[in-house]
């Protein structure tokens, strides 16, 4: 195990970025704020997701401690110059999956890594590819898997992964949602300076 000199607090409900500190080996503290995750609309791929992370950072600012360092983060697809978030329905993710079929999209990621003296911003970006999807391939996923929680409608590690994803270029921890070789090497330069 690594010990970084400060407390790690983890911003964040997801059961994978909560698992993938875990499997880093970093102690650290879940803490989470109500965040309303609107982004002005002239913003563009990691602009989106360096603005959420920064934001989702904010309602912690007067109370960190000069030894605690906070991880905010976002997650997009970017398919057609747009960004595909998480869906708000089954309809909604539907449409996402089969706008994705057959296509490269990109995922973006952005870490913010904030202490009481200084913030840091980083993203990642990885290229996924898709086969076509049939429809009831679509539905089965859907209904067997439920993937609201997901940025574009889909997890990789999940059964549609498996079957759709033909190629990926990048990081592919990224497209489950945090890069952890760049939150890992951030969080050694952050802690390195001070």
């Amino acid at each position: 195990m690594i010990n970084f000199p400060y407390k790690i607090i983890l911003a964040s409900a997801s059961p994978r970025r909560q698992d993938f500190l875990k499997a880093l080996e970093i102690p650290f503290e879940i803490r989470l704020k109500e965040v309303e995750e609107v982004f002005p609309p002239t913003l563009k791929r990691e602009e989106i997701t360096n603005f959420l992370a920064i934001l989702k950072a904010e309602p912690f600012l007067k109370e960190l401690k000069k030894d605690e360092i906070l991880i905010t983060s976002d997650t997009i697809v970017w398919l057609d110059n747009a960004a595909l978030g998480k869906p708000k329905n089954y309809h909604e993710a539907f449409s996402m999956l089969k706008s994705l079929s057959g296509r490269m999209h990109e995922v973006i990621t952005s870490i913010c890594l904030t202490s009481n003296r200084k913030q840091v911003i980083k993203h990642d970006m990885t290229k996924v590819y898709f086969k076509e999807l049939k429809e009831e391939e679509i539905k089965f996923y859907l209904e067997s898997f439920k993937p609201y929680d997901k940025a574009g409608s889909y997890g990789i590690q999940e059964w549609i992964g498996l079957i759709a994803v033909t190629k990926i270029e990048g990081s592919y921890f990224n497209v489950m949602g945090l890069p952890t070789e760049k939150l890992y090497t951030s969080l050694e330069e952050f802690t390195a300076e001070g």
